[in-house]
């Protein structure tokens, strides 16, 4: 404790008496100036007696009165505070030697300083009057003075050397002792001071500080009984300053014997040093309320314990830990716990602490380190535990729970002491399902065979055997996709599966994929009877029952299976009446046929088959001799739907039409025109053969020369030659031998570079090098195809150089590529891709009114999967944060986190944590925080501008331990981001520089 100004304050009042020679009778009259100075200084007026004393000493040619008046002029000087008065008194000892006033001069004005309380003033000149000889009175008052002077000097080593020699003064012996008591008690030397205290304890005015140093001698000394007592004595009479340290006294002292419902009121009424507290005084008000029970009180002391590195701390964040599980904050438990892990002073509560921390990283995830991580490290430093069992268990599920079936794998094929076969069986299934998800389906299958390898647990045998038939399926072994489904239907388990309610819609469509339609109609009509409420699961039943009996010539069951799917209503509808449409021209019903076709162009204006609709209304328009109307569904065809594959179909098929009825100039000009708008086409081709057959007719065979001559495509010469070489290279591409496919179709561009089957040859490289991964050399072949007009490749080549482009990040000419794909695609899902790439690519270009344009079209779109839901929805919600628009982000991260996972899941969940930030739902916002960390620890970015969000909600729910601790953590954990580091320190400087001003441990400037 230290002593008060009322400690310091000097008990007597110590003056100095000036002597003055008496004047002989004789010098009366003639020396009246004289004496009339000294009567003024005497009576304190100081200028005016100096102004007379300056005047006698310049006249008088008394030397003693000279010296006198120089005496009485220092003097006056010093004590109206002159420049140069010290001078002055040094000038009148050097000038005057013999003077009678010498002797006193330095202990004069040292008496002078010393009575105005100007002690190192006082200091000096008693230095000066050391030497000077004195009799014993004043030898006393000098060594007491000077004693004192060096004792407020806080020299006290020199101080007691003068206070011990008056020690037996009657006059200053009592104020002596207590001064060297007090400096005994200020070294720590409580025995010394006792004893000195106790011997001025009789004296009334020195006592009375005497009970606060006793009490806190005592409480140093470890007799806290005497220190409550002695305090709670003093507690009435104290001062302000006082009072603060004497609870602090009592409250220690109840708090060391353990009392501490007795400890707490006192300890709640100490001030602090300048008003603040440290971390050992929130420490032990903590303590105080965590054995009362008081968990939350408890929580509010501790968590203001900031920057704690020491054996206090770390007792301290152990029980703050204990706190927060007591009131069910297993996140904040989490923090306290691992700092107190990571604390060298107290092993046991080191090896307690990680425990804790490690069954906490599983329970609620970890944002710092992977729980695997965590548990591994425990087992690692305490492999001799009594809890090794149980997290080495926990450590298994961890994996399980976080997804890390991969980790899971190592670590039981490693350890095999770990858990059993069975969960090895359930982790390999597991990991599996994780491969199929990421469309990885040969490696997803060589799990699902080891899980079924195992054969420990009869249910996930059979989900790891439908799974493998699943992926044979997409890999198209179809054959084993079929002995696959087939055998997890026999297995005993199967029906208690959640795969089995799928088991007749995957073999129907396996089935249908080898073209066994009569096994894919069975199957998709017992799928919807066993399943009458999976709605869009049972409208596509139909569609492909209709399908199959279609392709089986059955055409009368098909358009039954047509009419359920229209039923049904919503998507696909129009392809349900197109098919049927279509059926009936193969049972002779060309009128049914015509009306309902007709009807289909009127009734679906945006279907992606209104233009096969036009083109085989205008056949059977024709095929019904209705052939002005033929030729009309033809033109609408082609004003229409000027990029579609059938317009140059329609076109021949037109001048097929003139030249049947012998109206061939009309017939050339159509052949012509399907030569000259889609050269190199099949149809170009055939354009090109019939109107030989004209020209040949009409006996202008030169004509027709001339006219062939200025095709590039056609080389009538060559032709045969050209066929040879292109024939042979695509025998290779259909064998699937890629090495020979490439040379020989490379060959023939190189030699027939506009050939007529250049188009195809560009299309099949394209595909090969593609499978290949060499999309630069696949990339000029779509090009290719790209470039020329619409084709039957064209479909295809604009999705795959659109692919190539974003995946080059050439973002303007993926959307130009794109952009002509959404408005000519002729299946709906290639018009999504093009919607949802354009949608992309417009916001890594920063043109968010785009993005936000083709997100909506895309979510408009009938049909769509979760996943580019979320895409569309994402997008959204960046364009809306990028243009400061919270509240449109904020509905769209509300859509995503309904439906997305992974990376799209955790930017939600953040945002999510965000809004809540600033709407000052603190707790709430934490919560999705937490579960970010837990769920999606994998994304270590976002999980870092979670834990900046978390931070502040706790700085603002007055909890500054979690606040900086989780800051400090940021700035340790994840350098491999400087802007989240850089955006903790600046938050963590903020709250340490509040967090000063109430807790003189903290340091703001630490980092």
């Amino acid at each position: 404790m230290k002593l008060t100004n009322k400690g310091f304050a000097v008990l007597m009042v110590l003056g100095s008496t000036l002597s003055y020679a008496q004047e002989s009778k004789v010098y009366t009259y003639d020396q009246k100036d004289y004496h009339e100075a000294l009567d003024l200084y005497q009576k304190k007026q100081y200028q005016a007696a100096q102004v007379i004393f300056q005047n006698v000493e310049r006249t008088t040619k008394d030397e003693e009165t000279k010296a006198n008046s120089a005496y009485y002029i220092a003097n006056a000087a010093i004590r109206t505070n002159q420049l140069g008065a010290d001078r002055l008194m040094e000038e009148f000892v050097e000038t005057y030697p013999t003077s009678t006033k010498r002797n006193s001069a330095y202990m004069d004005v040292g008496d002078y300083y010393f009575n105005q309380a100007k002690y190192p003033n006082a200091l000096r000149w008693y230095d000066m009057a050391e030497e000077q000889s004195m009799t014993n009175a004043e030898r006393e008052a000098f060594n007491f003075k000077k004693g004192y002077s060096l004792f407020v000097a806080k020299k006290y080593t020199s101080a007691r050397t003068y206070l011990e020699q008056v020690t037996t003064s009657e006059k200053y012996g009592s104020q002596a002792k207590y001064y060297i008591g007090y400096m005994a008690y200020e070294g720590d030397d409580y025995n010394e001071a006792n004893q000195y205290f106790e011997q001025v304890s009789a004296d009334q005015e020195l006592s009375k500080n005497l009970s606060y140093y006793q009490a806190d001698m005592n409480f140093k000394l470890g007799d806290f009984d005497k220190a409550i007592a002695l305090g709670k004595e003093q507690l009435p009479t104290a001062d302000r300053s006082e009072l603060s340290e004497l609870n602090k006294i009592i409250g220690e002292s109840y708090f060391n014997k353990k009392e501490y419902e007795a400890a707490i009121p006192y300890l709640k009424q100490y001030q602090g040093k300048n008003g603040k507290w440290n971390n050992t005084d929130f420490y032990q008000l903590g303590y105080a309320y965590y054995k009362q029970g008081e968990y939350d009180l408890a929580i509010n002391q501790f968590n203001k314990i900031v920057e704690g590195n020491n054996s206090v701390a770390q007792n301290a964040y152990y029980h703050l830990g204990e706190c927060y599980l007591k009131t069910d904050k297993k996140q904040q438990a989490l923090n306290a716990f691992r700092n107190a892990s990571q604390m060298p002073y107290d092993e046991q509560i080191k090896k307690d602490a990680s425990l804790n921390y490690a069954r906490l990283s599983y329970e609620v995830g970890n944002p710092y380190e992977s729980t695997p991580l965590v548990l591994t490290n425990y087992l690692e430093t305490y492999p001799k535990s009594e809890n090794t069992q149980e997290i080495q268990e926990l450590l298994v599920d961890s994996y399980i729970t976080s997804k890390n079936y991969d980790g899971a794998l190592k670590l039981l094929e490693t350890n095999k002491n770990y858990s059993s076969k069975t969960t090895y069986q359930k982790v390999a299934f597991y990991r599996g399902l994780e491969l199929y998800n990421e469309g990885n389906y040969t490696d997803a299958k060589s799990y699902f065979e080891k899980s079924v390898k195992e054969q420990q647990d009869p249910l996930f045998t059979a989900r790891a055997i439908f799974w493998n038939a699943e992926v044979d399926y997409l890999l198209e072994n179809y054959d084993e996709a079929v002995v696959g489904f087939k055998q997890f239907e026999q297995s005993a388990m199967a029906t208690q599966t959640p795969e089995y309610k799928n088991l007749d819609y995957n073999l129907a469509y396996t089935y249908f994929k080898q073209k066994d339609y009569s096994n894919s109609a069975t199957y998709f009509k017992e799928f919807i009877d066993a399943n009458p409420n999976d709605v869009a699961r049972v409208k596509d039943s139909y569609l492909r029952m209709g399908d199959s009996q279609f392709a089986e010539s059955k055409y009368w069951p098909a358009m039954e299976a047509y009419n359920k799917a229209i039923a049904l209503g919503g998507a696909d509808a129009d392809y349900a009446h197109f098919q049927k449409a279509i059926s009936y021209g193969f049972v002779d019903r060309n009128e049914k046929k015509i009306t309902e076709l007709e009807a289909f162009v009127n009734q679906f204006p945006d279907s992606p088959l209104r233009d096969d609709a036009f083109y085989e209304l205008g056949n059977t328009y024709i095929n019904n001799g209705q052939t002005e109307k033929g030729i009309n569904a033809y033109g609408s065809l082609a004003s229409n739907y000027r990029m579609s594959s059938f317009v140059p179909k329609a076109m021949l098929k037109e001048g097929l039409v003139y030249y049947n009825a012998g109206k061939n100039t009309e017939a050339l000009s159509k052949f012509q025109a399907v030569v000259k708008t889609y050269p190199n086409t099949p149809e170009a081709l055939q354009a090109v053969s019939t109107a030989k057959q004209v020209y040949v007719d009409e006996g202008r065979v030169n004509e027709y020369a001339s006219w062939v001559k200025g095709l590039d495509f056609v080389n009538v010469t060559e032709t045969e030659l050209e066929s040879a070489t292109f024939e042979s290279a695509e025998r290779q591409y259909v064998q699937q031998k890629t090495s020979s496919a490439i040379k020989g179709l490379e060959a023939y561009l190189n030699e027939f570079p506009q050939g007529a089957n250049a188009l195809k040859a560009h299309f099949y490289l394209g595909q090969l090098y593609s499978k290949e991964g060499n999309t630069q050399k696949a990339l000029p072949h779509y090009e290719y195809i790209v470039a020329e007009k619409r084709n039957e490749f064209s479909e295809e080549a604009y999705v795959r150089a659109g692919e190539i482009y974003l995946e080059n990040k050439n973002y303007n000419k993926a959307i130009t590529v794109l952009k002509t794909l959404e408005q000519g695609a002729d299946f709906q899902q290639n018009i999504v891709f093009a919607q949802s790439n354009i949608m992309k690519a417009s916001y890594e270009l920063k043109n968010y009114p785009q993005t936000i344009t083709y997100a909506e079209k895309v979510l408009n779109t009938p049909k769509i999967d979760d996943r580019i839901k979320s895409d569309a929805y994402t997008m959204i919600a960046r364009s809306a944060i990028a243009t400061g628009d919270d509240a449109k982000a904020k509905k769209a991260y509300a859509e995503v986190q309904k439906i997305a996972t992974g990376a799209l899941g955790a930017e939600a969940l953040y945002y999510d944590a965000y809004f809540k930030h600033q709407e000052k739902n603190y707790e709430a916002s934490n919560a999705s925080a937490q579960k970010l960390a837990k769920d999606y620890s994998a994304y270590k970015e976002t999980g870092g501008k979670g834990l900046i969000i978390m931070a502040k909600n706790f700085f603002e729910m007055d909890d500054a331990f979690q606040a900086t601790y989780i800051l400090q953590s940021v700035v340790d954990n994840f350098s491999q981001y400087p802007a989240i580091v850089e955006e903790a320190k600046t938050q963590l400087t903020i709250m340490k520089s509040r967090e000063a001003e109430r807790n003189s441990s903290v340091n703001p400037t630490k980092n």
